[in-house]
């Protein structure tokens, strides 16, 4: 999990959200399904038999990949990009799968705007201020102005497929500079390291819908910071013969998630 840097804005900015008790009541409800681990995305397990049209009745917003590694996918309001090599994006066929994918339905427990230019490291300070303990998950939505978003999207890959460290070798960065666009993503707790990405896992895609990607690093202009506090995980394991016979586990795991998420 990185390292997260907190600015002296944090506590003054945090003060600032509205927490509403009609949304908050319903916090309990909230909950994570995911497809597969990421050990096995790692692994090069590219292959899955699940839908986007299955992964939304799971969820309206979400990230992950679609087989073969064919670049990023991000869900908000229940619409679904993919996200190219080429840093472009286009709307997702409900026929497309994915190997790996993480969905909730998204209930925001708590807002607020962002009225201050900041880093990436203030904003998940203040988002790690504002869910309180480092042993929950959340999910959250930051649609605003951006000075600048830095992406990377993986190449669609063929068998044999190689471990993702590999893949993502000589993977494309994009740099989106004055754009609108929004931010989705997870924050989970350390101890989830392999099952999913401990710490933040971030994609972003722009209001025009032609670019996007995994998120490297970004400075917001202004904003409205939306999260969800999520206590419940439930994961469903592919049934493949590439997950079965993957290395799930390995005392390199997590250096490599950390190399291959950045």
């Amino acid at each position: 999990m990185e390292t997260t840097v907190v600015c002296s804005c944090v506590q003054q900015v945090a003060k600032s959200f509205a927490y509403p008790t009609k949304i908050e009541a319903d916090s309990e409800l909230n909950e994570i399904y995911q497809t597969s681990l990421m050990s096995a995305l790692i692994d090069g397990v590219y292959d899955g038999n699940m839908t986007i049209a299955d992964l939304l009745e799971h969820g309206d917003f979400g990230l992950g990949t679609f087989n073969d590694l064919d670049g990023e996918f991000v869900a908000f309001d229940s619409k679904v990009h993919q996200l190219r090599g080429d840093g472009s994006a286009r709307v997702a066929a409900m026929d497309q799968k994915t190997p790996f994918a993480v969905m909730t339905h998204f209930r925001p427990t708590v807002s607020g705007e962002l009225m201050t230019a900041l880093d990436k490291c203030e904003v998940q300070g203040i988002i790690d201020k504002l869910v309180g303990s480092p042993n929950l998950f959340c999910a959250f939505r930051i649609a605003g102005r951006f000075v600048r978003v830095e992406t990377r999207t993986v190449q669609r890959q063929t068998k044999p497929y190689r471990p993702m460290l590999q893949a993502i070798e000589r993977q494309p960065v994009f740099k989106f500079e004055e754009t609108a666009g929004t931010l989705i993503g997870f924050r989970c707790p350390p101890y989830v390291q392999g099952i999913n990405v401990a710490g933040f896992h971030v994609h972003y895609i722009t209001d025009d819908r032609r670019g996007g990607g995994h998120v490297l690093d970004y400075r917001l202009l202004e904003g409205k910071l939306e999260i969800a506090k999520i206590s419940k995980l439930r994961i469903d394991l592919p049934q493949t013969d590439s997950f079965q016979q993957a290395t799930l586990h390995s005392k390199e795991m997590s250096k490599a998630i950390e190399a291959a998420e950045g």
